[in-house]
């Protein structure tokens, strides 16, 4: 399994939390594709930081931002993950993957098939095995979460946020109009009902329960509604650290979707 290359689309938190499973699992060759500002909430535990930093680390797992395939090589050679900027995922055709995942959680399909490697994977809403994907997993928190589907499709987007101690879009901070971010609060930081996290040009975004802030956009511009952060209601400070419950079942099912076509 050490031979076998993985291209994940996305570098994010669930791509992320898949990225680490498949590398804890002996599966070191990774790249990972990026548009050139990612939009993670979850920095802490998400290999896009890279793109900024230049190298990222989702504990213990180092992502390094490569240029070429040149610069991928070097990458895998010192045992790191290989982040690239390739919205358009030319690294594909150029790499020839034996897995190619797509976790850009985007709630739909944004062109991902078949053709693109001898196993592909789709996580979460767009992705049904075996017409579109050879595999697909579910994202959708709940008694299915994580399973790796072969035949038949994830569930489409619900539009709601997973129960988390109770909480569910209140947990959720998003941006009440396009503008410029502002952080009034940082990552592991406390918060109360009614503290101001963030800024969007001048207006407030609140936290709508106590908490931590576990997440928290870089400081960009953004479109009207987006996710910007997110506030865990539980009082464990190591959660905006280390990959989620979700994301490692998620990662699990990927796994699963692998060992199943190549561990033969």
């Amino acid at each position: 399994m050490r031979n076998v290359s993985v291209v994940v689309k996305g570098a994010g938190e669930m791509a992320s939390g898949i990225a680490h499973r498949l590398f804890m699992a002996n599966m070191t060759r990774i790249c990972m594709t990026e548009i050139e500002n990612p939009l993670c909430v979850r920095r802490t535990v998400s290999f896009c930081e890279a793109v900024f930093n230049g190298q990222a680390e989702v504990e213990g797992v180092i992502g390094r931002l490569v240029r070429n395939r040149a610069d991928l090589a070097a990458a895998w050679n010192r045992g790191e993950i290989g982040i690239i900027i390739d919205p358009s995922w030319r690294i594909i055709a150029d790499l020839k993957p034996d897995v190619v995942v797509d976790a850009i959680m985007a709630k739909r399909n944004l062109g991902t098939g078949k053709h693109e490697a001898p196993l592909v994977i789709g996580v979460g809403p767009g992705f049904s095995a075996p017409d579109i994907v050879h595999a697909a997993v579910e994202s959708n928190r709940g008694h299915g979460l994580g399973r790796a589907i072969y035949h038949g499709a994830a569930e489409p987007h619900t539009g709601m946020p997973g129960l988390t101690a109770g909480y569910s879009r209140e947990r959720v901070l998003r941006s009440p109009h396009e503008g410029a971010v502002r952080h009034a609060k940082s990552i592991g930081d406390r918060v109360v009902k009614g503290d101001t996290v963030l800024y969007i040009d001048t207006t407030p975004v609140k936290a709508a329960i106590d908490g931590m802030v576990r997440g928290l956009i870089r400081e960009i511009y953004v479109r009207a509604d987006e996710k910007v952060g997110d506030v865990e209601p539980r009082d464990d400070i190591s959660y905006c650290w280390t990959i989620s419950d979700k994301a490692r079942a998620i990662a699990g099912g990927v796994l699963e979707a692998i060992m199943h076509r190549l561990n033969t």
